[in-house]
């Protein structure tokens, strides 16, 4: 493989990161602003988003978002995804214009500036702590009850690169029934290709995404949250098979 192509991998990976930090430097004021209130969450998103679009069209990344339901503004909703990039983070929020709050592992917190801002506006959990996971569904419950939704990668991280899609854990689901909160899959075609978790690999290119209807939970009970954790699983699944062929 030519030398040419090991020195871009290494120059897009470092300008990914440039991409990342440079926005949050000039909108620090700004940010730190947005974040004193709870009340003021909704601003903050909107500058997330904004960070997001900046980080994509930056990379060379073109998102193509088909929508079978929008969601309402001013409801509540779980939104679910396929996880394999680093890059998931930025096309769900240009994916979703509603807020919602990310729950997400807490080893992210670590990256510098971006973790500051990680760990003060979204829920972290340690999924190896029993006590850890309890505690996302009482600060889930909180969030909820102030208008925001939630979006959680129910893989519960990034799968090895040969898996397809791995089993989904049933804390989204479960969080979902209780609160009787539609569950919104999406899927996520390209993520891995453009810029996967393997160095020497990604490029500039389009980003598919398919927002697919809603899963109600109304009528649902806690017994019913394998049967949806399976139903959306499945949806997630048929669709990357068919952006795949």
């Amino acid at each position: 493989m030519s030398i040419f192509k090991y020195i871009f991998w290494v120059l897009y990976r470092i300008w990914f990161y440039i991409l990342v930090a440079l926005p949050i430097l000039i909108m620090f004021p700004i940010l730190l602003i947005s974040i004193l209130k709870e009340s003021w969450y909704p601003f903050f998103f909107k500058l997330a988003r904004f960070w997001a679009r900046f980080i994509l069209i930056g990379m060379g990344f073109r998102p193509q978002i088909e929508r079978e339901q929008t969601p309402e503004k001013g409801k509540s909703y779980m939104f679910v995804a396929n996880h394999t990039s680093m890059t998931d983070i930025m096309l769900m929020l240009v994916s979703v214009k509603n807020p919602f709050v990310f729950v997400g592992k807490k080893e992210l917190a670590k990256i510098p500036l971006f973790g500051f801002f990680y760990k003060r506006t979204c829920i972290l959990v340690d999924r190896n702590s029993a006590k850890s996971r309890q505690a996302v569904f009482l600060r889930a419950q909180r969030r909820l009850k102030t208008g925001v939704s939630i979006c959680i990668f129910p893989e519960g991280g990034v799968p090895e690169e040969h898996i397809e899609l791995d089993d989904f854990k049933d804390g989204a689901f479960r969080l979902a029934i209780n609160h009787k909160i539609p569950v919104v899959p999406l899927t996520f075609a390209d993520n891995k290709k453009r810029f996967s978790y393997i160095f020497f690999s990604g490029g500039p290119g389009k980003m598919r995404v398919k927002v697919h209807k809603f899963l109600a939970t109304e009528h649902l009970t806690v017994e019913d949250t394998k049967a949806l954790n399976e139903k959306a699983r499945s949806i997630i699944l048929r669709q990357l098979q068919t952006f795949n062929e």
